[in-house]
């Protein structure tokens, strides 16, 4: 099943304008976020997963944000800053990955380059029908 990007970008933008935590400058260019794939899991009853693929242009960055997901991140070109409330700041390069919980708010998501793209996926294993990014509790 594809998922419209419009509500998934709408969502990052009215995160994006609505937190004052940490969030990037209003000058960051927003990710381009395009949904692959959202299925249930049968043998896990309430679940699903979902696979988005995110390319953030030459310094771009995503607001702060949250998921109450198990969010796993695996860079695909360039390279990406990521980092959750509490923890360090995780430089990661293609080939590498990257966890956050459902418990963690996403408080650094961003490219590490200002003239390279960079591009990644992102698998969510979430409730099922909970949208895939919500605003800060």
């Amino acid at each position: 099943m594809r998922l419209s990007p419009l509500p998934l970008v709408f969502a990052l933008s009215s995160i994006a304008s609505s937190t004052s935590l940490a969030a990037p400058p209003a000058t960051a260019p927003e990710p381009s976020v395009t949904p692959v794939m959202t299925k249930a899991l049968e043998d896990y009853p309430g679940k699903e997963v979902t696979i988005l693929t995110v390319e953030y242009p030459p310094g771009g960055a995503d607001p702060v944000h949250r998921h109450d997901a198990h969010g796993f991140v695996y860079v695909l070109e360039g390279s990406i800053v990521m980092g959750v409330e509490g923890g360090p700041e995780v430089t990661l390069k293609p080939g590498e990955a990257f966890h956050e919980g459902p418990r963690d708010l996403h408080t650094v998501g961003r490219n590490a380059s200002s003239t390279k793209p960079a591009k990644f996926v992102v698998f969510l294993l979430k409730d099922v029908g909970k949208p895939p990014v919500l605003p800060p509790k």
